[in-house]
């Protein structure tokens, strides 16, 4: 099968195009037949050495853990998935070696969810991680109708599905963005606020007894965070595990078919949207993890891989 691989830490330099025997896959497996695969910052940066010492690494890797394709076939004791089911992943395993980045494949049936339908393959592809981490997040600090949340980074990639869900939970929601991202955050269902000097101030300007539940998706803003937080307010970030010594939890997304499936209802329901910034073909996934490192693009970048 066709691959994008690389057999030593570095930029995007060190991707190369590949062929690899198809992955076997156990019980409990299915192997997927890629249609896209997403990009997220995680990928580049663990090509660059930053699990080194965390999570072990098998060369060749693949990078890749956003995956929608079809199921070509599944492994012993595998009811929940037949041939051909559309589907989705976070398809993150324990070390880093077979991703997504690649013709097929293998893939936990309990990090699996049916595609929803109404996500075209670009916008499936790019649900997965970001979606899981924002929906982890919220529901884990119980989340709910009575809440008023703050998103740190609320017109970034996680953070936009951060604004998305937390009002689908029925709560109200501040989002901190810069201006020219405002009118996107007003149309997501937030009310934002600009960044920088002052912001404690604005977001108590718009909530004056505080942000009950407070989600940072940027890091750095823990000061923020405690000075606008409501007396037994909720806090936890996915970038500062300072907020551990603070009252907060610091998390990183797990693998949840389940949680995922629930994301799939909320856009079959018209409640979540996948904005799509651009599409490149396999072989330009260096061009692909050099635009996703610039930290501009209004939206995910996937990876064309079958049709």
């Amino acid at each position: 099968m066709r691959a994008m691989t690389y057999d030593t830490y570095g930029g995007p330099e060190v991707l190369a195009e590949t062929r690899l025997p198809r992955p076997k896959f156990g019980p409990g497996e299915v192997l997927v037949r890629v249609r896209r695969a997403a990009v997220n910052p995680v990928d580049w940066k663990i090509m660059a050495g930053a699990l080194d010492g965390l999570m072990e690494t098998v060369y060749p890797v693949v990078p890749g853990w956003d995956v929608a394709g079809t199921v070509e076939a599944v492994g012993i004791d595998t009811p929940e998935f037949a041939p051909g089911d559309e589907v989705i992943a976070y398809a993150r395993k324990d070390w880093v070696h077979g991703g997504t980045f690649a013709e097929y494949v293998t893939v936990p049936v309990r990090a699996l969810a049916a595609k929803p339908a109404a996500l075209d393959w670009d916008q499936a592809a790019g649900l997965p991680l970001a979606g899981l981490t924002a929906h982890q997040l919220l529901t884990r600090l119980g989340t709910g109708a009575s809440d008023t949340v703050l998103v740190h980074g609320a017109a970034g990639g996680v953070g936009s599905f951060g604004v998305q869900i937390a009002r689908a939970l029925g709560a109200r929601v501040i989002g901190t963005a810069s201006p020219r991202n405002h009118d996107r955050l007003r149309d997501l269902g937030a009310e934002p606020v600009a960044y920088g000097d002052g912001l404690a101030d604005r977001v108590r300007a718009l909530a004056p007894d505080g942000a009950t539940v407070v989600a940072d998706f940027v890091g750095g803003v823990l000061d923020t965070t405690l000075a606008v937080l409501a007396e037994g307010g909720r806090h936890a970030s996915i970038a500062d595990p300072a907020v551990l010594g603070a009252g907060g939890q610091w998390m990183w997304v797990r693998p949840d078919g389940p949680g995922l499936a629930s994301l799939g209802r909320l856009a079959d329901e018209g409640k979540l949207t996948v904005p799509v910034a651009a599409v490149f073909p396999l072989e330009q996934l260096a061009e692909a993890f050099e635009l996703s490192r610039t930290g501009h693009t209004a939206g995910k970048i996937v990876i064309r891989i079958s049709d």
